[in-house]
């Protein structure tokens, strides 16, 4: 099958999004598959407003259809609600064509933290454009409950997966600070509510591995604590795989990734008990979840090591991409055709 997936987020992001894709298309390939993807780097781009990083496509019509008519796709799926998703929106929904999206972030609460625009505003924009779809994938129970409370249909459930290969139980001295290690890898802005973990009071030390636009901020409110900057590869997995400790303080993600890369590195985790956290996490097995994360974090100090090993290495890359198969569509049924159907729910780790 030739599938084309349509993203606003992609390589050289660094995101759950592009982690996902990445390894998406990586099995779908595997598996025989042929897939493009369809990215801000083949357009004329703006940085994104509060992350410069992220470059935005302008104005990708006439190239993007361009681009679709050439590569005669058998399915689209469409990752991202950005410029390039509403473009490749309008042109399935000109042409009849079905397409699938998926529901990756919560801009709701995003932009409810940074601006006065109500979530349920945005909720409604987010609904209208995931309605024609002939499936919206979700990658949680959670999730696709509270899509439902507002108004959202056609979901289906894909999951995602861990790298085992690369995160798993390293050396703890590859860190040399006083015991025990908090850490956090991630996004450093104001969505991840990092300041309700680097105001805790916790024996021992604190890290936070990873870039973003208030790193500069935290930095100088937090001096104690270690900011690594951005880490990939091998030398992210071991920072990880050295944590005592994996705080996760973020009440907004839809799954969290590092959830899974954390677990898989023998590292328990301690989180909010909300959409995410609460569907990966096996409360008093592989973390802790409560609404005092400090005493989430000093619950989590306590739990077996292997057990957080043993359930993430439970979440196969392959199984979430046959999961996906399963719920694209085909592209020249009609999406009316489609809305008929109840969605699929393949369950999976």
């Amino acid at each position: 099958m030739k599938i084309v997936l349509v993203s606003d987020a992609w390589q050289p992001q660094v995101n759950g999004v592009v982690t996902t894709l990445t390894r998406t298309c990586a099995e779908l390939n595997a598996l025989g598959h042929q897939v493009e993807v369809i990215g801000p780097g083949r357009f004329r781009t703006l940085p994104c407003p509060g992350y410069p990083s992220i470059r935005l496509a302008v104005m990708p019509g006439r190239t993007l259809v361009r681009l679709l008519d050439t590569l005669a796709p058998d399915a689209i799926h469409i990752a991202t609600e950005g410029p390039l998703g509403q473009t490749a929106r309008r042109y399935c929904l000109s042409r009849q064509l079905a397409f699938t999206t998926a529901y990756h972030t919560q801009f709701p609460e995003y932009l409810a933290l940074r601006s006065p625009i109500p979530a349920r505003w945005t909720y409604r924009l987010m609904r209208r454009f995931h309605a024609p779809a002939a499936r919206t994938m979700v990658a949680t129970a959670s999730q696709q409950a509270v899509l439902e409370q507002h108004g959202f249909t056609h979901l289906a459930r894909w999951s995602r997966g861990v790298d085992t290969a690369v995160f798993r139980p390293r050396d703890k001295d590859f860190l040399l600070a006083p015991r025990p290690i908090a850490m956090y890898v991630g996004r450093v802005a104001v969505e991840k509510n990092l300041d309700a973990f680097l105001s805790l009071d916790l024996p021992g030390s604190k890290y936070v591995v990873g870039d973003g636009p208030a790193l500069p901020a935290l930095r100088a409110r937090y001096p104690t604590v270690r900011f690594t900057g951005f880490k990939h590869g091998e030398d992210l997995a071991r920072h990880l795989a050295a944590a005592d400790v994996f705080v996760f303080p973020s009440r907004t993600d839809t799954f969290g990734l590092v959830l899974l890369e954390a677990m898989a590195s023998g590292v328990p985790v301690a989180a909010y008990p909300v959409t995410g956290p609460r569907d990966v996490v096996v409360p008093g097995v592989t973390g802790a979840l409560h609404e005092d994360l400090g005493r989430a974090a000093r619950q989590a100090l306590h739990l077996d090591p292997a057990a957080c090993v043993s359930h993430a290495s439970a979440y196969s890359w392959r199984n979430a991409t046959l999961q996906f198969l399963s719920n694209l569509a085909p592209l020249r049924q009609a999406t009316a055709q489609l809305e008929m159907r109840p969605p699929r729910n393949v369950g999976c780790l």
